[in-house]
This record gives structure tokens, C-alpha cells and sequence, in this order.
């Protein structure tokens, strides 16, 4: 009976860690990644919709906030004016329709859809978990810059981390030379992007430290089911395509 059980369980290893099929390892990996940041959001904003004036993360959002609006200096504050302007909706959507057009000339609908998909999908999240929080954004005697809109999460983060993540996804899997190598610098690439973004947005005083770091897990979690679902479809297409070729091929 045991053995038994351990080879169904290598068997069930096998197939979630097989890079045939579209159910293996992408799958995995993806939910893996899915769980992983929705469950750090969840704590996070947990903490912020419980928060007190003596909770930790409280005090690390209103010690550093206070920390970055007392040491701003002129040349810095246009440097991440233009580097939050540079990431702002117009400015996102823009990209997207840029990258758009580029999948439309290239033919590739399934990153096309993706692209949508992840995106404006994850932007439009972002919105509503905006409205469902409802936190105010932080204030100061003077400000470097004043919004009106809700603080939790950031959208700036959350919108460059599925941009820049959906973009770091399409050059990797279009990579055939030096593939791993190469990975690691884009998503460092990516990943410092996102950093900057969201350091921006705390420097001038719109953001909580909380608030980038659930925008940063909100845009990986959406990421990753967006990209895995994606690629789900694309290996479940190609499969069917492979056997309708096959039953053509016999008959």
C-alpha cells in the first residue's frame, strides 16, 4: 500500500514539475507565486486596516514619511517628480498602447491579450482596492505634492510592476542565447524600476511605506495569474493543435 502511494505522489510530483503539458510546472510555479503574494498583501493590509498610532508598522510608515519630507532638497525633488510623471496613467497607458501596436505587428495575439489583460486589469484592481481601503494619504505642513485620491495601495507601484513585469515575462521567453544570464539582468532591471517608482512616490509625500509595498505583492499576485493563465491557454492550444494534426496524420 505505501509504495503505492509514493508512486502516485512522484507521479503527481512529475506532472506538476514537467515542462510538457499545460498543467506542469508553469502551473506551479505560477500558483506558487500567486498563494505567496496574496498572502503578504493580505497581511499587509490587515495590518494597515488595523493599525494604531503605537503599531509597528504604523510608526514605520509615519517615522520614515516624516524621515524622507525632512531631508528632501530641490534637485532631488524634480528628479523624482519626473521619474513619478514618467509613471503616471497617461503615461502607463500610453506604454501599453505602444507595446500594443508592436504585438499587433508582430502577429503575437496571445501577448497581446496578455498584455491587456495584466495591465489595465491590474490598474483597474488597483482602483478598487483604492475604494475599499480608503486610506487617507500622508500630510504634511508642506507638501511637495498634494492628491485627493485614497493612499492604499500605491497605484504608481502597482502599475509599473505589471508593465515592467509583463514586459521583463515577454523578453525572457523570447530569449535563446545566454537565457539565464540574461533573465537575471532584466528582472533586476525590472525589479529596480519598480524600486525607484515607489521610492518616488514616499519621497514626495503621497505614499506610506505600507502602501508600495502592497502595491509591489498586488502587482506580482495579478501578474503571476494573468501570466499563468496565459500560458495555460497558448500550451493547452498548441496540444490540441498537435493532436488534430495527429488524427489527421493517421487518418
Amino acid at each position: 500500500m505505501l509504495p503505492q502511494q509514493f508512486r502516485s505522489f512522484k507521479i503527481f510530483l512529475h506532472r506538476r514539475f514537467s515542462t510538457e503539458g499545460y498543467l506542469g510546472r508553469h502551473l506551479t510555479i505560477g500558483v506558487l507565486w500567486l498563494v505567496a503574494a496574496s498572502w503578504l498583501f493580505a497581511s499587509i493590509a490587515e495590518s494597515v486596516g488595523a493599525a494604531h498610532t503605537t503599531d509597528t508598522i504604523a510608526l514605520a510608515d509615519m517615522q520614515l514619511a516624516h524621515w524622507l519630507h525632512s531631508h528632501a532638497t530641490p534637485w532631488l525633488t524634480r528628479c523624482m517628480l519626473i521619474v513619478t510623471n514618467l509613471h503616471g496613467t497617461i503615461a502607463i497607458v500610453s506604454y501599453v498602447v505602444l507595446m500594443g501596436i508592436f504585438l499587433i505587428r508582430k502577429k503575437d495575439w496571445y501577448w497581446l491579450a496578455t498584455l491587456l489583460a495584466t495591465v489595465p486589469g491590474g490598474m483597474l484592481l488597483n482602483v478598487c482596492m483604492k475604494q475599499v481601503f480608503q486610506r487617507a494619504r500622508p500630510v504634511f505642513d508642506q507638501p511637495l505634492l498634494t492628491l485627493s485620491t485614497y493612499s492604499f495601495p500605491s497605484g504608481h507601484t502597482a502599475a509599473t510592476t505589471l508593465l515592467y513585469g509583463t514586459l521583463a515575462a515577454y523578453l525572457i521567453s523570447r530569449l535563446t542565447l545566454w537565457r539565464w544570464r540574461t533573465a537575471i539582468v532584466i528582472v533586476t532591471a525590472a525589479a529596480a524600476m519598480v524600486a525607484l517608482v515607489g521610492f518616488s512616490r514616499m519621497y514626495l509625500g503621497v505614499h506610506y511605506l505600507s502602501d508600495v509595498l502592497a502595491a509591489t505583492v498586488e502587482g506580482i499576485a495579478w501578474l503571476a495569474l494573468c501570466l499563468t493563465v496565459a500560458t495555460s491557454w497558448r500550451k493547452h492550444r498548441a496540444g490540441l493543435s498537435i493532436t488534430g494534426h495527429a488524427s489527421v496524420s493517421r487518418e
